[in-house]
């Protein structure tokens, strides 16, 4: 529980220890020390003479001698209102403390002198010293004592600064142990609901029900239905795993714990499994209640990966803490767990049975729809000025999960802001579309003029293939400025969204990828190093064809994703990875040649487009239909309305890239700007 928690739970005027008491206790104590045993030093320090000045003028009132070795002299009280003695006082915490002092030297030549003084002044003046022995415990005290407290010091300042900073919670070195976890209750209300959550109607409707489950467990129970032990939460980064918990406690009416799974790592052995174990026990107090735990992953990989023979690996010991703990709830106590996660592949198999985790909910990218009602939230916040259409901008921004949707937003509102308008318009969510994707444009970049020829003529390459390629993605924009790192132009398509991809579409994007280095070797007969992001993405789309999902009638209908994990053996012979590769090479290679028989067809319109490039730098899907006319083929189960969108964040080229395990895609190809970016 953090800090703020902690002082909001104590009662007013109930004494609570903690260590600044500590602190202010010792210094406290030096400084008294100071006062009443360090203030002697101060002394004024006098020979014999002057003291033998002082006995004559009557002024003593008697003298000790400590230890056989320092004679203290006290004046009389009437003495000291004489002028001379004006600067002594009395110390405020010890009336005994002497106004001189001076060494006597040896004990029998200061009898002798005491005795010949004695017989030169009058009786009333006379001073007998009496001896004191007293021991000096104080000093040898002190020298054991500084060092102890600089230890401590030390000791003190290392142990925060390994417990995350000073103020923090489990900062003090007593709460090491303690669970960092932040709760969220009745009096602490959440802003965020499920009304701020879009896109995610399946997940929400999982997790309102477990929310239902607390508050009327006897609705479930009755049927004899048992609440859930664990829900966790899977998906791609920026889908909204996080905010969905944020939700939930938002919306619950009971103890919500919040905490990371880096939370329990330490330095030290046991601190994890310690943070686990407390982490539970509030829970069970505040029962029942909600505990989530985000970025799972950082404490349940599964065991034994990388193992140290004979070592002590503190992550385990933590994951085998988590794992009783979660065991040893009973289905009446009301405590769910949940959990975040991007990485479902690497959690330990003890932590997904049935039992733990006993519901798992995807979190996917949004579609069509989703996206829509995720821009509906985020422009509320935005003055947005008429004519943007949530609906055109979700068309706009295939493959984009909330995270990527709130960055355009945002970005669009500054690049408003920038401009002094009053209002954000549709043509800030394009340039906010254009720096998402692209990056920071770069005009100041310089470029030679004969490097800017091979940039239009490539990107006019791109372009031509797309526009007479029927199943290639429709463009809606190509430019040569630079953009971001090593960007020096692209073309932006509006594809359809799809979940499956026939071999004839494949062909036809790999061809319009590979239409730029054409457009290279047919016009300057010479090809360049531009090309490079063009072959990677290719070359994988081939091998996927190939290996993954047996599109290749020579290699048949196998699959080797999966199996070939292992980079040190392959499930297939040598003959077999021979096979893979030539038959990769001619797929390349023809698609190759076919983008250049298709350029020398259109060269004039190819020729045409890299000027109009050259002198604007940017041109739309209007501009090019007026150069070479409509676009002769039209997507299926798009409309008019479609085609008319002027611009679209996608990258020239379309990634087919292997499904990750347990997810039931067979491709990735709806989203052609989730590689690129």
């Amino acid at each position: 529980m953090s800090k703020e928690n902690n002082n909001q739970d104590r009662k007013p005027g109930k004494f609570t220890f903690n260590s600044y008491w500590i602190y202010g206790s010792i210094i406290l104590g030096l400084i008294v020390f100071n006062l009443m045993f360090l203030n002697e030093a101060s002394t004024e320090v006098i020979n014999f003479q002057q003291f033998t000045n002082l006995v004559e003028s009557g002024d003593v009132a008697k003298i000790e001698v400590l230890n056989k070795k320092d004679a203290r002299i006290f004046l009389k009280q009437e003495s000291l209102s004489k002028p001379e003695f004006s600067n002594l006082k009395e110390s405020a915490f010890n009336k005994a403390h002497p106004h001189y002092t001076f060494n006597i030297g040896p004990p029998e030549s200061f009898a002798d002198q005491i005795k010949d003084l004695n017989a030169r002044v009058t009786p009333e003046k006379r001073v007998y010293p009496s001896y004191v022995e007293k021991e000096n415990w104080m000093g040898p005290l002190m020298g054991w004592l500084i060092p102890i407290f600089l230890f401590l010091g030390l000791w003190i300042f290392m142990m925060r600064r390994v417990s995350g900073g000073a103020g923090g919670p489990g900062a003090q070195i007593f709460n090491i142990g303690k669970s960092k976890a932040t709760l969220f209750e009745k009096d602490q209300k959440v802003t965020v609901t499920f009304a701020d959550v879009a896109g995610l109607e399946e997940a929400k409707e999982e997790v309102m029900e477990v929310v239902d489950f607390l508050k009327n467990p006897k609705k479930y129970t009755s049927l004899g239905g048992k609440i859930p032990k664990g829900v966790l939460l899977v998906g791609p980064p920026g889908t909204g795993k996080t905010l969905l918990a944020k939700a939930v406690a938002g919306e619950a009416a009971v103890p919500f714990f919040s905490i990371s799974g880096s939370d329990f790592v330490e330095m030290f052995v046991g601190v994890g499994a310690s943070r686990v174990r407390d982490l539970f026990k509030q829970a069970r107090e505040k029962a029942p209640c909600i505990v989530f735990i985000d970025e799972i992953d950082a404490i349940g990989r599964a065991r034994g990966r990388n193992a140290i023979q004979g070592g002590n690996d503190e992550r385990e010991n933590t994951l085998n803490q988590l794992l009783v703990e979660m065991d040893g709830f009973s289905t009446d106590k009301g405590v769910i767990i949940m959990a975040a996660t991007n990485r479902p592949d690497i959690l330990d198999g003890a932590l997904m049975r049935p039992g733990r985790f006993d519901r798992q909910i995807g979190l996917e990218r949004p579609d069509l729809a989703g996206r829509e009602a995720i821009f509906k939230v985020h422009i509320k916040t935005i003055k947005i000025a008429p004519g943007v259409d949530p609906k055109i901008l979700s068309e706009m921004t295939p493959g984009f999960v909330g995270a990527d949707i709130a960055n355009v937003c945002n970005e669009a509102a500054l690049i408003a802001a920038r401009r002094n308008k009053t209002a954000v318009d549709l043509d800030d969510f394009h340039y906010a579309l254009d720096r998402v994707i692209g990056g920071l444009e770069k005009r100041n970049k310089v470029i030679s003029p004969e490097e800017k020829e091979i940039i239009a003529h490539h990107e006019a390459g791109h372009a031509i293939c797309g526009w007479y390629l029927e199943h290639a993605s429709p463009l809606v924009k190509v430019t040569i400025v630079p953009r971001g790192i090593g960007t020096l132009g692209y073309a932006q398509y509006l594809p359809k969204e799809e979940y499956i991809t026939r071999t004839e579409q494949m062909l036809d994007r790999m061809c319009m990828a590979l239409g730029g280095r054409a457009a290279e070797s047919v016009i300057f007969d010479k090809i360049s190093t531009g090309a490079q992001s063009d072959l990677d993405h290719v070359t994988k789309m081939a091998y996927s064809m190939v290996s993954v999902y047996g599109l290749d009638d020579k290699v048949g209908n196998v699959s080797f994703y999966g199996l070939s994990q292992d980079q040190f053996q392959k499930p297939y012979s040598d003959d077999t990875a021979t096979l893979i590769d030539n038959r990769v090479r001619e797929i390349i290679d023809g698609q190759y040649e076919r983008a250049k028989q298709l350029l020398r067809s259109h060269k004039n319109e190819l020729d045409m487009l890299a000027r109009q490039l050259l002198e604007k730098e940017v041109l739309l899907k209007s501009d090019i239909e007026k150069m070479i006319g409509p676009r002769p083929f039209q997507i299926k189960g798009t409309t008019a309305k479609d085609e008319e969108i002027e611009t679209n964040p996608v990258d020239h080229v379309t990634v087919v890239v292997p499904p990750i395990p347990g997810q039931e895609e067979l491709t990735n190809t709806s989203s052609e700007s989730e590689e690129e970016k």
